[in-house]
């Protein structure tokens, strides 16, 4: 059955996407480490340190970028920019992770899409350019340190805590830095908060809005006390294959247990596909299409429909049917339920073809929360520009049968149109359709 057809502006052209995850630091390696099958989970001290201890008192595994150094990160990718390199010290310097974070992906994204870094940050660009930041409650280990700190020293409380704890410190300290002055604000889903802000940046470059969108997703720090409550709700594997922690998260495996929580950041550049031309910049990929729905309920537990009825959406909005659907990159957690309501959420919407691939790249970054969905359209955005699909590397037992998921190895084939999903706690469904651009003509 064809997917009804929703009227379009037409697609958003990618130029830029940059990533800054353990993995690498770039587009090509992050691409070539997905494909490795390569993770970047581990545990976060010594396993031998844990032995003889309960189980729930041992370390949780993560993808960490931890310790994060960002005059380190300037020099790898600032060399040739010393003034900007400087203030972007001076800018985020004593700022929290995800403002750190945000501030080095957008200036990575800034030079990639071929837009100038000038001195004075009042670049004729940036008056025209609006940004949208993914995520909610980004600085929860800065606001808990901060108030355990308080509490043993209250004399020694930073005045500047008044700004970093806030979200928008964000949205200020990529602003600076980059010196993008139109539109700004933070947009907040969960773990789909990085594909809610990729749909928004897209309708406001479609609709006219705005001349180009620079959509950021900071790394999300959570204190311990987030991460005991994520492993006490079920939601976290801890338990299994401690011994080998990149084989922890196990989307679609039989001996699945949870998420294995990852630290990362992203940034695309958005524009008008005719814009980019008229400028010279690389098209990467395309926003074809996208959809968000509600499951209509409070909770953690997942639903198939609305799952469905947002990957529907997003491709009624592209104007293509299921069938043309050639990879889908699943949220694919490794939650017992959540991967089995994906699945049949998948069934639903693509049947059995083999023509499809479909992967989760949670185990090989881990669970970067907020930042996810912006993380895994960049994995996509890679994956479609390399012609093969990164594989599931801890798929030793699939647990679901008539659906086509990528094997242990990479796998090279015809790759034109893909689909990204984020599933978050709260009902919130949400999927993009990324694609390749059609060849244009020189003048």
């Amino acid at each position: 059955m064809s997917a009804s057809r929703h009227p379009s502006a037409g697609p958003v052209a990618v130029t830029a996407a940059a990533v800054l995850s353990p993995l690498a630091e770039t587009l090509d390696g992050f691409t070539d480490a997905l494909l490795a099958g390569r993770s970047a989970v581990t545990l976060t001290e010594d396993q031998a340190a844990a032995e003889g201890t309960a189980v729930e008192d041992r370390p949780l595994p993560v993808a960490a970028l931890a310790p994060f150094g960002l005059a380190e990160w300037a020099g790898r990718h600032l060399s040739g920019h010393p003034e900007t390199a400087a203030r972007l010290r001076t800018v985020a310097g004593r700022a929290a992770l995800p403002a750190r974070t945000a501030a080095c992906v957008a200036l990575r994204a800034v030079l990639d899409a071929g837009l100038p870094l000038e001195t004075d940050g009042r670049h004729a660009w940036g008056e025209r350019t609006a940004l949208v930041v993914a995520g909610s409650n980004l600085a929860l280990a800065h606001q808990a340190e901060t108030v355990l700190g308080h509490h043993r020293a209250p004399g020694r409380l930073r005045a500047s805590y008044a700004l970093t704890h806030l979200d928008v410190d964000v949205v200020g300290a990529v602003s600076e830095v980059t010196g993008v002055r139109g539109e700004g604000w933070t947009v907040g889903g969960a773990s789909a908060s990085g594909t809610i802000a990729l749909i928004q940046g897209a309708r406001m470059v479609a609709s006219g809005w705005a001349d180009r969108v620079l959509v950021v997703a900071p790394a999300a720090e959570v204190s311990p006390v987030e991460a005991e409550a994520f492993r006490r709700t079920g939601a976290m594997a801890y338990r299994e294959f401690r011994g080998t922690p990149e084989r922890m998260c196990r989307p679609f495996d039989r001996d699945r247990q949870g998420f294995v929580r990852g630290e990362g950041a992203a940034a695309v550049v958005l524009e008008r596909p005719e814009a980019a031309r008229e400028r010279g910049a690389r098209v990467l990929a395309e926003v074809a299409g996208h959809g968000q729905r509600l499951d209509a309920r409070r909770g953690t537990e997942p639903d198939a429909h609305g799952e469905a009825a947002a990957m529907r959406s997003a491709l009624a909005a592209a104007g293509i049917d299921p069938g043309e659907v050639d990879y889908v990159n699943a949220h694919g957690s490794g939650s017992v339920l959540g991967d089995e309501v994906e699945a049949a959420a998948l069934r639903e919407v693509f049947g059995d073809r083999d023509s499809l691939r479909i992967n989760s790249t949670k185990p090989l970054t881990g669970h970067c929360l907020s930042a996810a969905g912006l993380i895994e359209a960049v994995a996509v955005i890679g994956q479609l520009r390399a012609g093969a699909v990164h594989p599931n590397p801890n798929l030793d037992h699939p647990a679901v049968t008539r659906l086509p998921l990528a094997g242990t190895r990479a796998e090279h084939r015809p790759l034109r149109t893909a689909l990204s999903n984020s599933f978050a706690f709260g009902g919130i469904n949400a999927s993009v359709v990324l694609r390749l651009p059609e060849p244009h003509p020189e003048p």
